[in-house]
């Protein structure tokens, strides 16, 4: 038998099916991401008018939807395939542009931090333009709604949990005494 053997180090059949595994979340979750935003799309009839894409007022969370579904799909494939395969092509895509999308993540922070005011100015812009476009667009109503209530349960959680832990405190406090805490 004369066959070629490929001599280097073998990968862990724990590690690889890991990834694997992984990767599979990663795009069935991407394939969900595409499949809601082309449904929302499809609904508001943006699929049967294309132009009216440009047409809208404010930010259209759909696109965040393809985007981010788009992305990930394209990730989870490379990771998934490129694990299961032991594919370096699939896995060195993979590797890179996860690499790029951290070092464009903290080039965005390090620039939010030096153009904060800047940013500031842009963002009240961009949400003054979606508050008019309020009315127009039913996913944006849905999403400023969503992100109210939740901003509004999360301040609320917060507030109790900080009376809870000074009450706790106190509690603590009490029966030890000032000399058992520290």
């Amino acid at each position: 038998m004369s066959g070629k053997h490929y001599k280097g180090p073998e990968v862990s059949c724990c590690i690889k099916y890991f990834i694997f595994g992984f990767n599979v979340i990663f795009w069935f979750l991407g394939i969900t991401f595409l499949g809601v935003g082309l449904w929302a799309w499809s609904e508001k009839g943006v699929l049967s008018n294309i132009s009216s894409i440009t047409d809208l007022g404010g930010f259209d969370p759909v696109w965040l939807f393809l985007v981010v579904g788009g992305v990930m799909f394209i990730l989870g494939f490379a990771g998934c395939i490129g694990a299961l395969r032991e594919n370096t092509f699939l896995l060195k895509f993979f590797s890179v542009f996860l690499g790029i999308i951290f070092f464009l993540e903290l080039t965005a922070g390090v620039l939010a931090f030096v153009f904060k005011d800047w940013i500031k100015d842009q963002l009240n812009l961009f949400i003054n333009s979606n508050i008019r476009a309020y009315r127009d667009d039913i996913d944006l109503q849905n999403l400023i709604d969503f992100t109210q209530e939740y901003v509004r349960l999360m301040v609320r959680c917060v507030l109790w949990s900080e009376k809870y832990v000074a009450v706790l405190w106190g509690i603590w406090t009490q029966r030890l005494g000032p000399k058992h805490i520290f």
